[in-house]
């Protein structure tokens, strides 16, 4: 399986992996953006997580003139509910499922397994972690929007249905704004997803304090499978 999967970053714990988090950058980024959040994060040891960070296949994006650029999906247009291209967003789906599946593989069981994304790679990781046909630990939404909330009511799986979501976004974001992202959050809350959400005084990144509800969150989704309260 290993030999399938796309170009990633892998960052080991220091003990053998309980756990795991599959990590989607955002547009035109790479894997290597939020590597270096992982020992900032300071997760005990007693939580041994595996993080993934998978690169993006290289794309035209059409609201960058075509240019080719890491994509998880083409963006085709401004309007938020119509903008993502299904094709590429469904095969890019399938790529982060064969990241699922490579960590079955190696021993970690679906529900000890995380999808996490920005921008981008959050709204993939949303429409796929919801969807996933088995039990995932959670999902977390960063700086991103919902972009398949007009099916997930058909589409969602019933193992995920109370899945816990982490949603965080900036309060001054110019990419997605902050009215955009609290729209998809009540879609969530409307169809009865556990969405833990939090703002911040922040563009379109990533802030200290953020990083330290992060961990919290991650610790929460992973403590009632390792003992710790």
């Amino acid at each position: 399986m290993a030999d399938s999967l796309i170009p990633h970053i892998t960052v080991e714990p220091t003990s053998e992996a309980q756990f795991a988090v599959v990590w989607l950058h955002g547009l035109g980024a790479s894997g290597h953006d939020f590597e270096p959040i992982v020992p900032e994060l300071k997760l005990p040891a007693s939580m041994p997580v595996r993080f993934i960070f998978p690169h993006a296949p290289e794309r035209p994006v059409t609201i960058n003139n075509g240019m080719r650029m890491p994509a998880w999906y083409d963006i085709t247009g401004l309007d938020f509910d119509k903008r993502a291209d299904m094709e590429s967003f469904a095969s890019s789906g399938q790529l982060v499922e064969a990241f699922i599946s490579d960590q079955v593989d190696r021993g970690i069981p679906p529900e000890n397994i995380l999808l996490a994304g920005f921008s981008q790679g959050g709204a993939l990781a949303l429409h796929t972690g919801l969807r996933y046909p088995k039990r995932l630990a959670g999902v977390m939404a960063l700086s991103t929007y919902l972009a398949t909330g007009t099916t997930l009511a058909d589409e969602g799986s019933d193992a995920n249905r109370d899945t816990p979501i982490l949603y965080a976004h900036g309060l001054q974001d110019p990419m997605i704004p902050i009215d955009q992202a609290m729209k998809s959050r009540d879609r969530l809350k409307e169809l009865g997803y556990d969405v833990e959400w939090h703002q911040y005084m922040m563009e379109h990144n990533v802030c200290v304090d953020e990083i330290s509800d992060i961990s919290r969150w991650l610790q929460y989704c992973f403590s009632n499978k390792t003992g710790e309260e």
